[in-house]
């Protein structure tokens, strides 16, 4: 499948995962992020999925997570060492790379990921973000990484009715690491990491709105 059809099918999944409420289980809860897991379909890990209530505006939730070349995600996102677009092939879809750095004290080396990824506005109001792993010939695995490969996943910015400065994030996460990690690492590496993104992405929405 080429790289926009197979974008627009991770953004379908999407849609289909975020409407269908059975099978998760509750993993972590914090004060802005309940994360939620179940088997995945697509590989032999986890899907795992994020709900918190942010404190700012939809617009102003997509500015920090929205996937562009010179985006705000390096910035505040301690799991995204760098990004950038490889090839953009229409104003919505783009392939892009990112690399993250060593996590879990290390046991975690740097990982890449090469995706193909997808945005969407919808009549509601609510933007989607989602992407799924590509090849392209432009990203030949990298020494120093270990190549890691997203399976569809992605965040739903949705608008909170009657609450302006407030937004609705679903997020869905189902990472192959790669390499070879012990699977109590990878288990607790993610409900950790989720947690951590709400947290950081909590303090950069502030951050933008001062």
């Amino acid at each position: 499948m080429e790289c926009a059809g197979r974008a627009e099918a991770a953004a379908e999944q999407l849609r289909l995962y975020r409407r269908d409420p059975g099978g998760w289980r509750g993993c972590r809860s914090t004060g802005e992020v309940a994360v939620s897991w179940r088997p995945s379909t697509e590989f032999a890990g986890n899907l795992y999925k994020g709900e918190g209530i942010l404190p700012a505006s939809p617009r102003d939730v997509w500015e920090c997570i929205k996937p562009v070349a010179g985006g705000l995600r390096t910035k505040w996102d301690q799991n995204v060492k760098d990004f950038e677009v490889v090839e953009a092939i229409s104003d919505t879809v783009s392939v892009c790379r990112t690399t993250t750095p060593s996590a879990c004290m290390r046991i975690i080396s740097p990982r890449e990921f090469v995706d193909v990824v997808v945005m969407k506005q919808y009549e509601d109001g609510t933007m989607l973000s989602a992407a799924t792993n590509v090849e392209h010939p432009l990203c030949p695995p990298q020494p120093n990484f270990v190549r890691g490969f997203n399976y569809p996943c992605g965040c739903f910015c949705i608008p909170v009715p009657g609450e302006p400065d407030r937004t609705e994030l679903l997020t869905f996460f189902q990472t192959d690491l790669g390499g070879y990690l012990p699977q109590t690492v990878v288990d607790s590496f993610f409900p950790s990491s989720i947690s951590g993104f709400y947290s950081n992405l909590t303090k950069a929405v502030k951050a933008l709105k001062a």
